[in-house]
């Protein structure tokens, strides 16, 4: 599993060198936030599209092979992204990545096969500290290497997925073996991701727990895709000092899902560390809306990855509960698909309130659906409790 973590570090390393560049890129086109907006969302339209079938996939043909046709999509997107002279590249870059984005919720699914139920949440942290990882250095190297040229971060982003991928072909072992693996063959029909979502979402507990992480992903993808062009317009700050917060971001990431979540989950339990995880997120949102100085702003970003960082391993070790052995592809692409509807809507809904609303809005909604997500995630806990079986007396 260790590889498995060194891989996601290595896939996240990648994405996140393009973040702090992103907007200055687009600046190059079109000024307003909404295009920057809607270049998040082309992105994560196709990965809504590809992301479940790609769970399913991994569920009939083990998860390595799935895999590797991610991390290699990736890199010819990011390749696309620096050799772009025109907007439509762009955003032809970002759909490519899109469409064989499987990565993340593939290696989680890694992780699930090798883990035990009890243990899933806890490793399912540690990728999220990988996760993080990658944001200490990537935003770093981006912002340095904006002073180079804007293009030079996409080519190191590149570089970098072509490197994981070699490292995934040589090194990697395959976790689901021919005999845990759906037996049912892939069919076209397989290709509908709304077949995929429809059916877990009739099951008790992940009928609150998918729409959970829809809303979390909402809140987040206009936070993703809006901040730099807040804090441009709102504290003048550049390329390299927004790198600045995404390292400081990051880095509570790290401290958080590498060590407080395994602390804390056998002592909180999964559904508890869940909701009050969500109730720092709220005040999270709320001080970045409010903060009128730039240190305020690190207050707040701090406070999210804390939130997020506490939450979502607890509630990925739920949904992982949830399913048997050969649907941990299937249910962990479900729930990576509806983030990335989430992340379709949210940078558009950013842009559209940050217009026409003002600069804050973004946040202060973020705030609101961050609380629309404790109450789904509690309602989650109360099935799953409803469900467990009752403990019997010994004679």
């Amino acid at each position: 599993m260790g590889l498995a973590f060194f891989i996601v570090f290595l896939d996240l390393l990648g994405a996140s060198i393009l973040i702090p560049v992103i907007p200055y890129v687009v600046r190059a086109y079109r000024p307003d936030a909404m295009t920057v907006g809607l270049l998040s969302l082309s992105y994560s339209a196709a990965q809504f599209l590809a992301t479940p079938v790609l769970g399913a996939l991994s569920d009939r043909v083990g998860r390595r092979p799935v895999l590797l046709l991610s991390i290699l999509g990736s890199a010819f997107g990011y390749f696309l992204f620096a050799w772009a002279g025109s907007l439509w590249v762009l955003f032809a870059s970002r759909i490519l990545d899109g469409l064989t984005g499987g990565n993340l919720s593939t290696a989680q699914a890694y992780i699930a096969d090798r883990s035990k139920p009890e243990d899933r949440a806890k490793n399912f942290g540690m990728i999220g500290a990988a996760f993080g990882l990658g944001f200490v250095l990537g935003p770093a190297i981006g912002g340095a290497l904006s002073k180079i040229s804007l293009q030079a971060p996409a080519y190191a982003a590149g570089i970098v997925s072509l490197i994981t991928c070699l490292t995934a072909l040589f090194f990697l072992p395959e976790s689901l073996p021919p005999e845990k693996r759906k037996s049912v063959g892939f069919s076209l029909g397989q290709l509908n991701p709304l077949g995929h979502i429809a059916a877990p979402l009739k099951r008790p507990v992940l009928r609150w727990l998918l729409p959970g992480f829809f809303v979390m992903a909402f809140a987040m993808g206009g936070l993703s895709s809006n901040f730099a062009v807040y804090t441009l317009n709102r504290y003048g700050l550049t390329a390299s000092q927004n790198a600045l917060i995404l390292v400081w971001l990051g880095a509570v990431s790290v401290f958080v899902q590498g060590y407080l979540v395994r602390k804390m989950l056998p002592k909180v339990g999964e559904s508890k560390l869940a909701s009050e995880a969500l109730i720092l997120s709220v005040a999270g949102y709320a001080v970045l809306a409010w903060s009128p100085a730039v240190w305020l702003v690190y207050v707040g970003i701090g406070v999210i990855a804390l939130g997020n960082g506490l939450g979502g391993p607890a509630m990925q070790g739920l949904l992982s509960r949830q399913g048997t052995s050969h649907e941990q592809g299937t249910l962990l692409g479900v729930s990576a698909s509806l983030s990335s509807l989430a992340r379709v809507g949210g940078p558009v809904f950013a842009g559209l309130v940050f217009d026409h609303l003002g600069m804050s809005a973004p946040y202060w909604s973020g705030a609101a659906l961050m609380a629309v997500g404790l109450f789904l995630v509690r309602a989650a806990a109360r099935d799953a409790y409803a469900a467990a079986p009752v403990p019997q007396a010994q004679s």
